[in-house]
């Protein structure tokens, strides 16, 4: 049995849909069950919140997961990366008010930079040579200039409407984030043949999809 991980929120009907094309449908009506299975008795699902995906992985509590390289890189998690899956595309980002200066505060004041992401944006910081204090958050950071929480956010984005109704500027691109096929990298010793199969018929999914594009 592969069991496979899933995030909730944003990549979850891509991923499934990914799946779909590769001839693996998801029990569209689990009811309430907390594994779920698929049209194919040795796979089966498990869906999680975004940032869990990794750690289900990486303990070996799922074989396989699929979750964003933002969450990849802000965790660090010890896990294999064998297949882009070619949807979820956004960018982390630093943004601030657009009317304000950037990228020095009036007097000299240290930037306050609220985020989901400490960790990436502490490192993209300190690789600037900016020192800033960092304010982790798990809500829509978008507000937090307007509510005087923080100077800065650092937060994804796709088409960047959030942040222009909310009165932002992109400034920085810290990283370039998409959709990835992660594996326990136990797992994939011990299921190797299971393993590659799976990834082969999502492999010519991707590429079916990137075909179909062009």
């Amino acid at each position: 049995m592969i069991r496979v991980a899933l995030a909730k929120g944003r990549l979850l009907d891509p991923a499934i849909a990914c799946f779909h094309k590769a001839g693996i449908v998801v029990d569209p009506d689990p009811g309430r069950r907390l594994l779920i299975p698929s049209n194919d008795p040795t796979i089966e699902f498990l869906v999680v919140k975004p940032a869990d995906v990794a750690v289900y992985v990486e303990s070996g509590a799922a074989d396989l997961g699929v979750t964003g390289t933002d969450v990849l890189r802000e965790t660090e998690a010890d896990v294999l990366e064998p297949l882009e899956l070619g949807f979820g595309a956004c960018r982390l980002v630093v943004a601030s008010p657009a009317t304000a200066p950037w990228p020095d505060l009036p007097g000299g004041k240290t930037a306050r930079v609220a985020t989901k992401y400490p960790r990436l944006a502490w490192r993209h910081f300190a690789e600037t040579g900016r020192p800033v204090e960092i304010i982790a958050v798990d809500g829509s950071v978008e507000v937090a200039p307007l509510l005087g929480l923080a100077h800065w956010i650092v937060d994804l984005v796709d088409t960047g409407n959030t942040l222009r109704a909310n009165g932002l500027s992109e400034r920085e691109t810290i990283l370039q984030v998409g959709a990835v096929l992660v594996a326990n990298r136990a797992s994939q010793k011990l299921k190797l043949e299971a393993h590659l199969a799976l990834m082969e018929r999502l492999e010519r999914a991707v590429q079916g999809e990137v075909r179909g594009r062009g």
